[in-house]
């Protein structure tokens, strides 16, 4: 049996789906109880899963602090170590405890770093450049999972994905959908970019994939869609999956950085003029893996 903790998020509930059309046995664990979920209250070091690891041979452990988190709360960045760092390795210590075979940690590709050089994409085998709290969080976690496997010989797989998008999705993607919807022009079109994102449904694939996969224990895989595009290209194709014209104006992106300073959104305009590509070759090969949606398909299904 699998047990999937943060199974009532926007990726915990696609990968119970996942996981209940391939007949696979799993316990869905969340903060609160919710029809069918095992509650366990708030995740730190102290938590207790002792009765939610009972007959568990592998966990996914999507359940985190993120920054959507902290903008609707009162909550200070400390929470992501609260969660992200402590959390984790209490669950995996017991999940180690109660002969847990193999443990999936869903980490992010802020790992390796804010953004990409042109041209050279992130790829797992680099050194980690984690600046934020959330990122420095989900690092922390992974050196911690990492040694526990050496100690105790549970299996670790990270993934590290990127953006995740589908319907339902909030943060980043949702205010995109959100903009193009509305037909306000954008100064958007000069932008020349290529930033990787992954479909909710690839994801929840590559991780069902990597449960069971012989070549995926004590390794870093990093997750993305089948191509990475420029921010107009990203807006054009979700204008086309709404039906309607992206409106697109050219403006330099030097301009762009300096009015987002301005207008204190800098990290904003960082995020759509930057480079952030991911190189997912290595776990196409490891795993024999692809992913099932084309960003054109991913587009469609998410609106």
């Amino acid at each position: 049996m699998i047990l999937v903790t943060g199974a009532t998020g926007f990726v915990g509930q696609d990968l119970q789906h996942a996981l209940r059309i391939r007949d696979f046995a799993f316990r869905a664990a969340g903060r609160s109880a919710q029809a069918g979920c095992f509650a366990v209250g708030n995740i730190d070091g102290g938590t207790d899963w002792k009765a939610a690891l009972v007959g568990i041979e592998a966990v996914i452990h999507l359940a985190a602090a993120n920054q959507n988190v902290i903008d609707g709360s009162n909550s200070g960045p400390a929470v992501f170590r609260t969660v992200n760092t402590e959390g984790t390795i209490n669950l995996a210590r017991q999940a180690a405890a109660y002969g847990v075979k193999r443990f999936i940690f869903i980490s992010t590709i802020k790992v390796n770093g804010e953004r990409s050089v042109r041209g050279r994409p992130f790829t797992p085998h680099e050194l980690p450049h984690p600046t934020t709290e959330y990122a420095v969080s989900k690092f922390e976690a992974e050196r911690a999972l990492i040694a526990l496997s050496k100690t105790t010989g549970m299996e670790i797989v990270i993934i590290r994905p990127p953006l995740v998008y589908g319907r339902g999705a909030s943060g980043s993607f949702r205010a995109l959908t959100q903009l193009v919807r509305s037909g306000i022009p954008l100064p958007l079109a000069s932008i020349d970019n290529r930033r990787s994102m992954v479909y909710v449904e690839n994801l929840t694939d590559l991780i069902v994939t990597a449960v069971f996969h012989p070549a995926a224990p004590g390794q870093i895989l990093l997750a993305g869609d089948d191509e990475a595009v420029s921010t107009p290209e990203l807006l054009r194709r979700l204008a086309a999956a709404m039906g309607r014209p992206a409106r697109l104006i050219p403006c330099p992106c030097a301009v762009l950085r300096i009015l987002g300073r301005a207008m204190g959104k800098g990290e904003l305009v960082s995020r759509l003029t930057d480079w952030l590509e991911v190189d997912i070759s290595h776990t196409r090969r490891l795993l024999d893996w692809n992913p099932p949606f084309d960003m054109r398909n991913g587009l469609k299904r998410s609106l």
